[in-house]
């Protein structure tokens, strides 16, 4: 595409920016879509056209684009301080969020450290618990369990005890190296879901038996594997893991930064197993989609340990310029206001059952091998031959194809490989949430089945 019929911003974009996850010489062959404005659960282009944000602008948008009171919350605290820092004083929408986020959590979670996006929420809850056992005598506690398809950020902490080998690879040279536990949501055929749901705690328990005195923690999502193509667990798994990681004193860290706040249908995925965890991250939806934030709460036990005297060196050594952030804190509290007005949580179930109603036409779908969901969390995985599980080529790209005829029809997805993602916000009406499977399951049939539709598509990742 000529330079000269790009718009403004798009020719900058060409030119200047370094967009993530993304191949840069396939995206600079392309006419970008170029959002200016949102309303509600739509994203709006340069040129009028409307889309569903089928995936919530990347899993962070709760309650839509625009919304008022948000909005009015950013308002007001911009007039009073955009920011002011954490490392010796005090920001009163900070501290509010804090203790709101603990009356939110499950039982013992009762201190909270702020920090930016999930990888840093993560790496504060790796460093946290590591600190923590020396500062005990707990000095043979030094090792890491991570499940094998896990993705926890993309710093080095994270991506050490992260499993997605693609993302990861080239630099584990520079990564320590964690114990692996299988996941249970890995299984060549969906008939083996059992099998692998008990060969996963089987190797835990190995684990923790022959090593667990010299384990600090284990690192997890709860019920929702999402980067590794919304890989959903069985039904159990996570209060077996809490059990058996409290029997041998490991810590169970769970990263709640995709599933948390509404994603799974409770506010914290892990009520729907009574889970209470060491150490909880937080991110992505805890503004409504608005500004970067996270938090990590742990209990009192931990925070306890690095109590002492400016000579015993027991501070946690650790922080981010915008910690506590006021604009970010406040909007926070503005989100967890409407999550209480509109009864966002209470309204859910009846969307959940529409979603699910509405996906069950895709299975039956020729190229679906399965279709995986939790709450308004939805990830279809495709296969050339299902019968045979003969996968896709790399070069057919037919995720990105599906995505790429889903925002012909006026639906914004990004898929994960040939697994097409869908995580709507939580606003979405039951008739909208109906319309955007409506248009992937169409998006789906036309890339997998339409002769030529495979090779006239750009193989691009969007």
């Amino acid at each position: 595409m000529a330079e000269k019929q790009l718009s403004q911003a798009a020719q900058w974009d060409h030119e200047f920016v370094w967009h993530p996850f993304t191949q840069m010489q396939d995206w600079l062959a392309q006419e970008p879509v170029v959002i200016e404005r949102g309303e509600g659960v739509y994203l709006i282009d340069e040129n009028g056209k409307k889309y569903y944000d089928g995936v919530s602008s990347l899993w962070v948008n709760i309650h839509g684009h625009n919304h008022p009171v948000l909005n009015q919350a950013l308002k007001e605290q911009v007039d009073k301080i955009a920011h002011s820092t954490l490392l010796g004083l005090v920001s009163p929408p900070s501290a509010q969020l804090c203790k709101e986020l603990v009356e939110l959590a499950p039982e013992g979670l009762n201190k909270v450290f702020l920090s930016d996006d999930g990888s840093t929420a993560i790496e504060v809850a790796i460093k946290m618990a590591y600190q923590y056992r020396q500062l005990v005598g707990q000095t043979k506690k030094t090792k890491f369990i991570a499940l094998n398809a896990g993705y926890h950020g993309d710093t080095l902490g994270t991506v050490s005890v992260g499993g997605i080998q693609l993302f990861h690879q080239v630099f584990h040279n520079l990564l320590f190296k964690p114990l692996t536990l299988p996941s249970p949501g890995v299984y060549r055929d969906v008939a083996d879901r059992e099998k692998a749901f008990e060969e996963s705690l089987a190797e835990l328990e190995r684990i923790l038996n022959e090593e667990g005195d010299e384990i600090t923690a284990l690192v997890m999502e709860p019920l929702v594997q999402a980067a590794a193509g919304m890989l959903v667990m069985p039904h159990g798994y996570l209060k077996r893991v809490r059990e058996l990681t409290t029997k041998h004193d490991v810590f169970l860290i769970v990263d709640e930064v995709a599933t948390g706040f509404g994603r799974t249908g409770k506010f914290f995925a892990c009520e729907h197993e009574g889970v209470a965890p060491d150490f909880m991250t937080l991110s992505k939806g805890i503004t409504g989609g608005y500004m970067p934030l996270a938090a990590t709460l742990t209990t009192q036990r931990v925070f306890d340990a690095f109590l002492g005297t400016f000579e015993e060196k027991k501070t946690f050594y650790h922080g981010h310029s915008y910690t506590g952030n006021a604009l970010a804190c406040a909007v926070a509290l503005a989100s967890l206001q409407v999550f209480r007005d509109e009864k966002v949580i209470e309204g859910l179930p009846k969307k959940i059952e529409a979603f699910t109603n509405a996906l069950k036409p895709i299975e039956n779908l020729k190229h679906v091998k399965e279709v995986r969901q939790r709450g308004l969390i939805v990830g279809i995985e495709l296969e050339k031959d299902v019968a045979t599980h003969e996968a896709y080529r790399p070069n057919d790209a037919v995720g990105a194809k599906v995505a790429i005829l889903a925002r012909e029809q006026g639906l914004i997805c990004r898929p994960i490989g040939d697994v097409v993602i869908l995580m709507p916000p939580l606003a979405s009406t039951v008739e909208q949430l109906e319309d955007m499977v409506r248009i992937v399951g169409e998006s789906i049939q036309r890339a997998t089945e339409e002769e030529g539709i495979l090779e006239d598509l750009r193989p691009i990742i969007l």
